[in-house]
């Protein structure tokens, strides 16, 4: 699908990854939606990415704010061609920690913890994606649908949370891009590896970052825009579906 004139949503649009996407197609011509849960962020970003370009208030975890903001999107423009699904948040944690003078476990995964992560990182892809492409058949759109899943996916120590969520974002690619074949909708996942954005940055330990960065081959991490461009690449080329691209400079955990 060449993007030009097409209308794009990206969530967890007002920064790194979803923010970087969004430009990308905002330079390709695309009409672009970004939807985020930080009206300020928001803001920001609609002016610094210019074009047409519509931001949209949503929290992914809530059905009504999100069948809300894909209603949204449409009425504005008019069509809904492609979503990628970019929302997520990090909250790490060991499943449990034993102190190494007493032997005894001294603290736990909260369940907070766990549900927090699941309900943006996975229930959130479950319900954008499900209104996206509820909107695109509607509309008469052959869309594309873009999962952002995570290289955790495969069980990444002290991200149970996370881990488990990408691997399930993984699997819903695989069965969406079956199921929505027949309605001339293409679904895909992307799986990048430790990219530096604000998010990795600011919320991974750093020694644990140190740690990663070390084992990746080409000997860096990812940038913002290699991940976009991945995307890009997954929405312009028509024979992408139900299948994961692992942009990640070969690390494998």
């Amino acid at each position: 699908m060449d993007p030009k004139g097409k209308v794009v949503v990206v969530t967890g649009g007002a920064g790194g990854i979803g923010l970087e996407t969004a430009r990308h197609f905002v330079d390709a011509g695309a009409k672009v939606a970004i939807m985020d849960i930080d009206p300020a962020a928001l803001e920001m970003a609609v002016a610094d990415l210019g074009g047409e370009v519509l931001g949209v208030a949503c929290n992914v975890s809530d059905e009504a704010s999100v069948e809300a903001a894909f209603d949204e999107v449409v009425s504005h423009y008019g069509q809904l061609d492609v979503a990628v699904l970019n929302a997520g948040i990090l909250r790490d944690g060991l499943l449990i920690k034993v102190d190494r003078e007493t032997g005894k476990v001294r603290g736990k995964m909260s369940l907070s913890q766990w549900q927090s992560v699941i309900d943006v990182n996975l229930t959130g892809v479950f319900l954008t994606g499900r209104e996206a492409a509820i909107r695109m058949v509607n509309t008469g759109c052959k869309g594309v649908l873009v999962l952002i899943s995570s290289i955790a996916k495969r069980g990444n120590i002290g991200q149970t949370n996370y881990s488990a969520a990408k691997a399930g974002v993984e699997t819903l690619a695989v069965v969406w891009g079956k199921e929505l074949a027949r309605a001339g909708i293409r679904v895909a996942s992307v799986s990048p590896g430790f990219i530096a954005t604000p998010m990795v940055i600011r919320d991974m330990k750093p020694e644990m970052l140190d740690r990663f960065r070390k084992m990746i081959p080409v000997g860096r991490l990812g940038k913002p825009e290699e991940i976009a461009h991945t995307i890009r690449f997954v929405v312009e080329n028509d024979l992408i579906c139900a299948t994961d691209i692992e942009p990640s400079g070969g690390l494998k955990l």
